[in-house]
């Protein structure tokens, strides 16, 4: 891209309005903006009616942000997945609803390590959200994944389920299916990982269940979508309103 050497022509021309100019410059100034700057978090718009099926969900307290991942059945591996926002008593939607997949084996109330199933319920999103990007603007931590960056999903291990940061090129002690995390793409590029089996920590529930990157195909248990949705739902995501996400079914959901 050329330097900006000035005002075109058309901006020159004394004819134009106050809102004419206004729009030309900030046209200028988007066109102009340089390659590779983090992202302002997307400002969402609210839909102007209260949404019936969020509002149904219990157990959401105070949280002001709400993720629901629908699928139709437990044995579906797609789902549709839509965000929301708490506007007074009622939950308004912010985004979607966009296509997802789920796990290959579809949904469980209870899920154990390596049934490639998603877990069914309502979890909140960790303080961290990660990438091997670099951060596109969200208002969480952000941790750009490096080389060392593993996922111990290891039920013996004592940090199963957690995130492990080790010197690049360490071998883990840990085992089983733990994801050298920057190296997985295009499914790490970002992601938020769910707070699922973690106040306690059971060996052998299920670890490393994240909301991140589609591709094209369902999971061995995580919620996945194109990368434009996943970041119009980061970008709009507050720590301070401490969003949930509800993995459901229709039936579930009473429907």
């Amino acid at each position: 891209m050329g330097r900006f050497t000035g005002l075109p022509a058309f901006l020159r021309d004394r004819r134009l309005t106050h809102a004419g100019l206004t729009l030309a410059l900030v046209a200028v100034l988007v066109c102009t903006t340089p390659l590779g700057a983090t992202a302002a978090p997307v400002q969402p718009r609210l839909s102007p009616t209260c949404d019936a099926t969020a509002d149904s969900i219990a157990g959401t307290g105070t949280s002001q942000q709400l993720i629901t991942v629908i699928a139709a059945t437990p044995r579906s591996t797609s789902a549709s997945l839509e965000l929301y926002q708490r506007v007074g008593a009622c939950w308004r939607a912010v985004a979607g609803p966009f296509a997802a997949f789920v796990g290959s084996h579809g949904l469980s109330s209870h899920k154990h390590e390596g049934d490639d199933t998603t877990p069914l319920g309502l979890f909140a999103i960790q303080s961290t959200i990660y990438g091997s990007n670099p951060n596109p603007g969200v208002r969480f931590t952000y941790h750009r994944l490096v080389c060392g960056d593993w996922w111990d999903e290891d039920s013996r291990s004592g940090l199963y389920n957690h995130f492990v940061h080790l010197p690049c090129g360490a071998a883990p002690r840990f085992a089983g299916d733990s994801e050298a995390l920057w190296k997985i793409r295009p499914q790490y590029e970002y992601f938020a990982a769910l707070a699922y089996n973690r106040s306690p920590v059971v060996p052998g529930r299920g670890s490393a269940i994240f909301l991140h990157v589609s591709k094209g195909h369902p999971t061995t248990g995580c919620v996945s979508v194109a990368t434009d949705e996943l970041l119009r739902v980061l970008l709009a995501l507050r720590r301070g309103d401490h969003p949930l996400i509800d993995i459901t079914t229709p039936q579930l959901l009473g429907q």
